[in-house]
């Protein structure tokens, strides 16, 4: 495992439209940084994009005098588009996700019946990690950890003793993401959770969603391996594989697919990209009919 006696610095920004947590995790002052899970502001109604969000993440890493190493995606949402190429415009780095998300461009280039020139081979990213890789933010050290179920592609940045872990879990009260995606896998979800609760207890963990129940409280982000244990609704210690993948299957079955799956995946499995534009040089978003 990574090296977690560095204590990254890291600052949250919440997307309220979306409910995701964008973050950006840093050495020092004026040090190296990497940006993770930026969202692009996007009215399904027009159609209309805006860079209101990922601007305050620009304005901090210039604010910080930070030098952006990375752009890490944790995997294809399907919640919002990614500002991926919007920060790496004005801050550089390298956009990255896992290489499994090959698998998901395969998935979703039937759904939309993507353009001959699409290639299902993550060269739309700059870099592709593997589970078990690791790289360098500065003086950091990260590590990379494969944790398939909520998508076929979901990654885990451990960095220091900081672990970014997208939609694997929520926070305590809320529980564990949904799997019934094309791709996902409950028994995947629950083997990938319990390599991450593996990790020390005082671990940071950091979510990229936050869902109040019932609005009961602020929207929050951070909580470690050791709370997740002891209390996480759904995946607590002493919840068998079996239960948790008979309540996870019984609980999707229950619940719509995202508001903004469809146009999400078609930029998202881009890197952030939006698709070429057509000959009379506007650019579409396409609505598959009765697919999902």
């Amino acid at each position: 495992m990574t090296d977690t006696a560095a204590r990254p610095l890291v600052q949250a920004f919440l997307d309220p439209d979306s409910e995701t947590w964008s973050y950006v995790i840093y050495d020092r002052d004026g040090g190296s940084a990497a940006v993770i899970d930026a969202v692009l502001d996007f009215d399904n109604a027009s159609g209309r994009t805006s860079t209101d969000g990922a601007s305050k993440i620009v304005e901090f890493v210039q604010d910080k005098d930070l030098t952006v190493e990375w752009i890490l995606e944790t995997h294809a949402h399907a919640d919002h588009l990614s500002a991926a190429p919007y920060i790496r415009e004005h801050l550089g780095g390298k956009i990255a996700i896992g290489d499994h998300i090959r698998q998901v461009q395969g998935i979703f280039r039937e759904v939309f019946n993507l353009e001959r020139e699409f290639l299902a081979d993550g060269s739309q990213f700059d870099h592709l990690f593997h589970d078990g890789d690791t790289f360098t933010i500065g003086d950091l050290k990260g590590q990379v950890i494969y944790v398939p179920g909520h998508t076929p592609a979901d990654m885990a940045w451990l960095i220091g003793d900081a672990l970014f872990v997208g939609d694997t879990l929520f926070l305590p009260d809320v529980g564990s993401a949904r799997c019934d995606f094309p791709g996902g896998d409950a028994h995947a979800l629950y083997q990938s959770v319990q390599k991450l609760l593996a990790l020390p207890e005082e671990t940071r963990m950091f979510m990229c969603h936050d869902y109040p129940p019932n609005g009961s409280r602020a929207h929050e982000y951070e909580t470690t391996v050791g709370a997740q244990k002891r209390s996480n609704i759904h995946l607590h210690q002493g919840v068998s594989e079996a239960d948790f993948v008979t309540m996870r299957t019984e609980r999707d079955a229950t619940l719509a697919m995202p508001r903004l799956i469809l146009p999400s995946i078609q930029v998202n499995i881009r890197a952030g990209e939006m698709p070429p534009a057509e000959d009379n040089g506007t650019v579409y978003l396409k609505v598959p009919i009765n697919k999902l």
